[in-house]
């Protein structure tokens, strides 16, 4: 063998390396801005959803209590108009007393009618307010029952007297129409109205 052949190194086997590639650190930035996001989005919804039931439950609370002042206003006028009824009736007696000497017939027609009117409002009310409440109904049903005796009595007089026809005579004393009888009738009646009303109205609105 020669120096030259002795100086060649042999070849050196090569293998074959698979290249490993280092995996990306996870974006842990990214991770949690998307989550920081997603709570903001939804405490915002979530506030905005509570605030939308607050709306709502105030407008329904709104809506509930306007209707029930209207429905107390309603109630108020009616037991009103009762009483004024009463009191158109009252008011006959003196009325009649107090009628045109001059045209009799035509008189007797005309206080004829209004007395007819309000015997039908008076039964009207007579049997709304029993419908309404029984302690009303009971208490107006009371003062008509005396009215119509008292102030029928009363009425029935003043037919028989003679038509007033001096200005003096139109102050008509208590000793010639007395409807005082009345007044502890129409004390009950307002009381049991005031009552039925309060417990129909709500605490806040008292």
């Amino acid at each position: 063998m020669t120096s030259a052949q002795m100086a060649v190194p042999s070849p050196v086997p090569t293998t074959s390396a698979t290249t490993v590639v280092p995996s990306a650190p996870p974006a842990t930035g990214s991770n949690t801005s998307s989550l920081e996001s997603g709570v903001v989005l939804s405490a915002v919804l979530s506030g905005a959803f509570l605030a939308a039931m607050i709306t709502a439950t105030i407008n329904i609370w709104l809506a509930r209590r306007k209707s029930r002042e209207e429905e107390l206003d309603r109630l108020r006028t009616a037991f009103s108009e009762a009483f004024a009824a009463h009191s158109a009736y009252k008011e006959m007696p003196y009325a009649i007393r107090r009628r045109r000497s001059d045209v009799p017939a035509e008189e007797r027609v005309r206080l004829s009618e209004a007395l007819r009117d309000i015997q039908s409002n008076l039964s009207y009310h007579l049997a709304w307010t029993k419908i309404e409440s029984e302690t009303v109904g009971a208490a107006y049903a009371e003062l008509i029952q005396e009215l119509r005796r008292t102030a029928g009595l009363a009425m029935h007089a003043a037919w028989e007297a003679p038509a007033i026809e001096t200005d003096t005579a139109v102050n008509i004393p208590p000793a010639v129409i007395d409807l005082s009888a009345l007044q502890p009738l129409e004390t009950a009646y307002i009381d049991a109205v005031r009552a039925h009303l309060h417990t129909l109205t709500p605490w806040w609105f008292r």
